[in-house]
Order: C-alpha cells, then structure tokens, then sequence
C-alpha cells in the first residue's frame, strides 16, 4: 500500500509546527522554505508537495537536524508512528 499524497502532507505539516515549537516560527517556517518543492503557508501549513514526497519529507529533516539534530530525531519518532508506511533516511 503506497502513503499518500495527504499522508505525507500532513507528517510534513505535523513536523513543521513542532519545529515551531522548538525552534519558533521565523526559523521553522524558513528552513521548511528552503526545501525547493514544498509551499509552507506561514502558519507552518503545507499547502503544495511538488516532486517526490519521500526526498521532500528527508530535505525537511536534513534542515531540522543541521539546527537541533537529536531532538529532531526525538521529535519525529511520535510523528512516524501514526504514519507507519513512511519511512525516513538519517544518518
């Protein structure tokens, strides 16, 4: 069974307004803008996937981890358990 378009839209949502929790909303939303591919709305929304959701959701991560590494990590564990068809790549 393939995760969907909307799955992986709302794991990136999700993942967006913890960051923001984490790391507040001028550098959260920032970093999720520098993923070419994603649209982010400024409340941490992601409005448009454009390219390979998977790649998308990993550039997503990559940003976050260059900034708080571990409790990125920490963070998306929850996040990754309601969506279990998608898997994530870290080092």
């Amino acid at each position: 069974m393939d995760t969907s378009q909307a799955d992986y839209q709302n794991l990136l949502t999700e993942l967006i307004k913890k960051q923001i929790v984490i790391l507040g909303p001028d550098i959260a939303v920032l970093k999720a803008r520098n993923v070419s591919g994603l649209t982010v709305s400024d409340d941490g929304t992601v409005t448009q996937i454009n390219g390979n959701p998977q790649e998308l959701l990993n550039q997503l991560v990559e940003q976050y981890m260059a900034l708080s590494g571990l409790i990125v990590k920490k963070a998306m564990e929850p996040l990754l358990s309601k969506y279990p068809t998608v898997k994530i790549n870290t080092p």
